[in-house]
């Protein structure tokens, strides 16, 4: 099952359903609560987000047993980590099985399109981000301008030609560390050859933040339909000497999922 959808087959599913977009968005969330992983709530949660392109982002829910409960990922969280890896620059709309938590809510806030995000809920007329978070906190109260999802660029360099090294360099020279310039990238490789990478991405808030991991793991299973049980290798890539290093955090959840070790490159 796939967790992304491009604007070409978004449109085809369009034609062929008779649905209206908010309609075929709602229609998504039963697919995207397939992806959740909550061993502890058992609640899933399943997102459709529509990207600035016309592509349909799932996100899901996942949970860590034995971490602290901040470590969860929200599935907004999940949705907007698929839609960034597909390059998707802003979205549109966000489709949700239940009202977004007042966490989700501030990590939505950080997005590029913040000001325009409508909230799809069942049985509901679709409702403004903004609407559901009145006098917000966001990135421009800390002078940030380029909001999460807009391109980042950094210089990290590492003297190495492994593939899956250079996919954590790759992410985390692409992550969103406005805050702390903390920047950080994770790779996973599965048994059949195939890379997951994800990136740092800070909140002006702090705590909503997602750490590379997460993200990593969003795009494992959303993106790539794996299990944590394919996992054969992980690297961390970040900034040495950084304000929020992502070592200790990173070991301590992937061992939740995997024996597999860190393998940590400071630079």
């Amino acid at each position: 099952m796939s967790g992304y959808f491009s604007a070409e087959d978004v449109q085809g599913r369009l034609r062929q359903t008779g649905m209206s977009m908010e309609q075929l968005l709602l229609s998504l969330i039963p697919e995207a609560q397939k992806f959740a992983i909550p061993p502890i709530s058992n609640f899933f949660v399943g997102v459709a987000a529509l990207g600035e392109s016309g592509g349909i982002s799932l996100g899901a829910n996942f949970e860590f047993v034995g971490q602290a409960l901040s470590f969860t990922v929200h599935a907004e969280q999940a949705a907007v980590t698929n839609a960034i890896a597909h390059g998707e620059t802003g979205l549109t709309m966000l489709a949700v099985s239940a009202a977004p938590c007042g966490y989700c809510r501030q990590f939505l806030q950080e997005l590029t399109t913040a000001s325009t995000l409508q909230i799809l809920m069942p049985n509901q007329p679709a409702t403004p981000l903004s609407s559901l978070l009145p006098s917000a906190f966001g990135p421009k109260d800390l002078g940030v301008t380029a909001a999460l999802m807009a391109p980042q660029s950094h210089d990290l360099v590492v003297s190495s030609d492994d593939p899956v090294v250079q996919a954590a360099l790759q992410a985390a020279n692409a992550s969103y560390a406005p805050y702390t310039s903390s920047y950080a990238g994770v790779a996973l490789k599965t048994r059949d050859g195939e890379i997951f990478a994800g990136r740092i991405a800070e909140n002006a808030a702090f705590n909503p933040s997602m750490s590379p991991l997460e993200q990593a793991v969003v795009n494992l299973i959303i993106g790539g339909g794996k299990t944590f049980a394919d996992i054969v290798d992980a690297v961390l890539v970040e900034a040495v000497d950084c304000k929020a290093s992502q070592i200790d955090a990173t070991t301590d959840v992937l061992a939740t999922i995997t024996s597999v070790p860190l393998r940590v490159f400071a630079v």
